[in-house]
C-alpha cells in the first residue's frame, strides 16, 4: 500500500533538493532519503503536481519519513502534509494524466487519484529486472543504495549537489569498487525472504530476497558467486 505526502510552499524544490539523492522538481523522479552515514531510510517517487511535489512512498515508511522531513524543515518556507490521494498502476495503455515510472520502463505507469492496478505480476517484473522494493530488498539503516542498483535505476544524481549521505555515496561511486550488491540468480526450490545464501563450506555468500518463476533477487558478495550455493532447502543456480 502506498501513501502520498505533499510538499508545498515556495522553497519546496530547494528543500527536497538538499535532502534526497536525486534531482527533483521538473520531472517525476525516484529518490531516497539517507542517514548521514549513507544508509537507506526510505525510497519514494517525487512527482510535480502544480504548485506542490507529491511524495509517493510505502505506507509503512510514511510516518517516519514525514517526521524526518519536518525535522529538516527549519526556516524553509514549506508545508508537508499527508493526503488521501490513491495510486493506480499498470503496464498497458497509459491513462491521461498518468506518469511513466522513472525507475524502469517495465514498471509501466502510475496514476495519482486512480485506484488499484491492472493485476500485473509485479514480483516477476521486479525479479526479471532486479528492481528492489521497500522493506524487502531495501532495508532501513542497513542498505547502501549503490549496492541496491540506484544508479542503474535512475535513483541518484551525482551532479546535483549535496544531500544527506552524499559524501559516503560519492566515495562509494568514485573511490571504491563495489564488492557486493543485488543480482538476479536462478533458484531451484524456495526459501523465506532473508534466508542466508551459503557456500558449500557453510560460509555466508549473500541473502535471498524476492523469488518468482525460478529466479530470485539476492544480495551477494561478488567473489562468492560460485557453484553449489544453497538457501535453506533451495539450490541457487547461476
Amino acid at each position: 500500500m502506498r501513501r502520498i505526502l505533499a510538499v508545498s510552499g515556495e522553497d519546496r524544490v530547494e528543500f527536497l533538493q538538499g535532502l534526497v539523492t536525486n534531482k527533483v522538481g521538473e520531472l517525476p523522479a525516484w529518490a531516497a532519503l539517507l542517514t548521514p552515514q549513507g544508509k537507506y531510510l526510505a525510497d519514494f517517487l517525487v512527482v510535480p503536481d502544480g504548485g506542490r511535489l507529491l511524495i509517493d512512498v510505502d505506507a509503512r515508511l510514511a510516518d517516519d519519513l514525514m517526521r524526518r522531513l519536518s525535522m529538516y524543515k527549519l526556516r524553509s518556507k514549506v508545508t508537508i502534509e499527508a493526503n488521501d490521494l490513491t495510486v493506480a498502476r499498470g503496464i498497458g495503455d497509459m491513462p491521461d494524466a498518468a506518469i511513466i515510472d522513472p525507475r524502469h520502463e517495465a514498471l509501466g505507469w502510475r496514476l495519482y487519484g486512480g485506484d488499484g492496478d491492472d493485476g500485473s505480476d509485479w514480483d516477476a517484473i521486479r525479479v526479471e529486472h532486479c528492481i528492489p522494493e521497500s522493506l524487502i530488498e531495501l532495508i532501513p539503516n542497513e542498505t547502501f543504495i549503490l549496492e541496491a542498483g540506484f544508479e542503474r535505476l535512475h535513483g541518484v544524481d551525482f551532479r546535483k549537489g549535496c544531500y544527506v549521505g552524499q559524501e559516503v555515496t560519492a566515495r562509494m561511486k568514485h573511490k571504491t569498487e563495489l564488492k557486493k550488491g543485488l543480482v538476479t540468480l536462478g533458484i531451484d526450490g524456495a526459501a523465506p525472504v532473508g534466508t542466508p545464501i551459503l557456500l558449500p563450506d557453510g560460509r555466508e555468500a549473500g541473502v535471498l530476497f524476492t523469488q518468482s518463476g525460478g529466479r530470485a533477487i539476492a544480495h551477494m558478495r561478488f567473489d562468492r558467486m560460485v557453484d553449489g550455493l544453497t538457501a535453506g532447502d533451495a539450490r541457487i543456480l547461476p
